[in-house]
């Protein structure tokens, strides 16, 4: 089959064009077509007044060999690839010590996933609940100000990404097409068929609930054992002949000793306490740069308006998203992430005493606010020492003053975009209603950064808002903080996936500093885990 990639059509274009512009491209008929197919599909909206379907499809026709020797001198034509994932290993017969893997967000779900399949029986184990017990208790905190610290938006199953957009895609190089295994798993387990085909798919929080179930019973049929409520205290190490620290096991909150030579370790980004057990235990820790800053909140209509002018509402378009970054004149970046098109800010506390927030949409989209993290990037000199997990120290700093600064009860700080650029308190919140639930109090939230922040933010705000017009409308409003954009620390791991100086223990995903979000994570649980099974004798 041959791909043709940049196939572009009007917005409204008729359902017989494509097969017509495909049949135009390759210079024959639609009758030497045998078939076709739809690879990707994306909108082209740099003019508005021309939006346009931009097509990935796969093609197969008559005389392939006669076509593609016409069409050779053609960059957006070539032979389709090959996406079938294919296991690189088979488990030895019983009698090898299990692999077990820490953690049941993307990265441990895939980890566990492909062990299962190659026969391999992991053992998972989450110090959080299982995702239906895990989502009763985050709304907990939502409705009622009351956090469960082993169970909320950061721990349990599906991990962080669980209450999100569920955005599947990643700016990752995938030569191997393994994201293409993380969709169709999807697919198998209750996503939409629509994330096969969509440049930019998401599935949202509910539709993710019986997915990460779907998956869990897929593994468990496979051999694969899951333990919920296990937090992980500490690891057993022994020494190699040559010196090097080599895994005996893991020790367990409950006292339990579990035996293995093989961990996946895909803790997440905001397992501090497993950090610092690690670092005491001498695993190699290094600091690493990330972000901080508040979620910023407009109605979805100034961002359809802004993004696609007069086809917003198009059926076909949805909520329209954004990406946003400005070069400070400070040496700042200042950029928007994890974009929430028609979602909400939730509470994403994991701490008794402090606040945090993240973005969270439904597949549907349809809620009446936009949100998006507004953040600053950092760097480990950035972090008050160079101790390893001086990052966390800093999160834990802001975090704890967002939570004193709105109230002590897990109520967020807010201000209006207005007073934040004027450097004045807000008194009130004004017609951009906030999402975040318990709910927002008016205040100073640019008093909760370090300065380097907030002039950078300051600077920032009119540049986004002559790309997208209103985006520093006075009453759009800042709710804080945003601290958790990724892990503080990395995980060093070398060419095998190993940690640097503990054979046997696989640094992964977004907790170890290898992956961020969903989709990237999940590819790097597939990695890790194809690394243990050729690790294997």
């Amino acid at each position: 089959m041959l791909r043709i990639s940049e196939l572009k059509l009007p917005l409204d274009h008729a359902p017989d064009a494509l097969p017509a512009a495909i049949a135009a491209r390759l210079g024959v008929t639609e009758a030497d077509i045998t078939r076709w197919s739809v690879w990707k599909r994306a909108h082209d909206a740099r003019r508005k007044s021309a939006i346009l379907k931009v097509y990935i499809v796969d093609v197969e026709v008559a005389d392939e060999a006669v076509v593609r020797a016409r069409v050779s001198d053609d960059p957006h034509i070539r032979p389709t690839p090959d996406t079938t994932y294919r296991h690189v290993a088979k488990a030895p017969p019983p009698g090898r010590l299990r692999p077990v893997v820490i953690g049941a967000g993307p990265c441990g779900l895939f980890a566990g996933l492909i062990l299962a399949e190659m026969g391999f029986r992991p053992i998972i184990l989450d110090r959080g609940k299982v995702v239906r017990e895990r989502t009763k208790d985050t709304w907990g905190l939502w409705r009622r100000s009351e956090l469960n610290p082993e169970s909320n938006v950061q721990y349990g199953e599906g991990g962080a990404g669980t209450f999100s957009d569920g955005k599947l895609y990643s700016q990752i190089k995938d030569p191997r097409f393994l994201g293409r295994k993380v969709l169709t798993e999807f697919v198998a387990a209750g996503a939409p068929a629509e994330i096969l085909t969509e440049a930019h798919p998401h599935i949202g929080t509910f539709r993710l609930v019986t997915m990460v179930e779907s998956l869990r019973a897929k593994i468990e049929a496979l051999g694969g054992e899951y333990r919920f409520e296990h937090r992980v205290t500490d690891l057993e190490l022994d020494r190699a002949a040559d010196g090097a620290h080599r895994l005996r096991g893991v020790h367990l909150h409950t006292g339990e000793f579990l035996e293995t030579d093989q961990v996946v370790l895909a803790i997440g980004h905001s397992s501090r306490d497993t950090f610092q057990a690690l670092y005491d235990r001498g695993v190699h820790v290094e600091a690493k740069p990330f972000s901080i800053g508040f979620r910023i909140e407009h109605p979805q209509s100034w961002i359809d308006q802004a993004m696609f002018g007069a086809c917003a509402g198009h059926p076909d378009l949805g909520a329209a998203a954004y990406s946003l970054s400005h070069p400070c004149a400070n040496g700042r970046t200042v950029y928007s992430f994890c974009m929430c098109p028609g979602g909400t800010v939730v509470a994403a506390a994991s701490e008794p005493g402090r606040l945090v927030t993240n973005g969270m949409s439904q597949y549907s989209r349809n809620e009446r606010n936009a949100n998006a993290g507004f953040v600053v990037g950092i760097s480990p000199a950035d972090h008050g020492s160079d101790h390893p997990l001086a990052g966390i120290e800093l999160q834990r700093d802001l975090e704890a003053r967002a939570f004193v600064a709105g109230g002590r009860d897990y109520f967020a700080p807010g201000q209006r975009v207005g007073d934040f650029i004027a450097g004045q308190a807000s008194t009130d919140l004004g017609p951009v209603v906030p999402s975040y639930r318990p709910g927002v109090r008016p205040t100073d939230v640019a008093a909760l950064m370090p300065d380097y922040v907030v002039e950078a933010m300051r600077e920032a705000l009119p540049v986004f808002g002559r790309k997208i017009p209103r985006y520093d409308d006075p009453d759009a409003l800042l709710t804080g903080v945003e601290t958790r954009t990724s892990s503080p620390i990395r995980i060093t791991r070398g060419a095998d996936f190993q940690s640097l100086n503990v054979r046997g223990l696989y640094p992964a995903g977004e907790g170890a500093g290898y992956a961020g979000g969903i989709f990237s994570a999940a590819v790097d649980g597939i990695k890790v885990a194809e690394a243990i099974a050729l690790a294997r004798p």
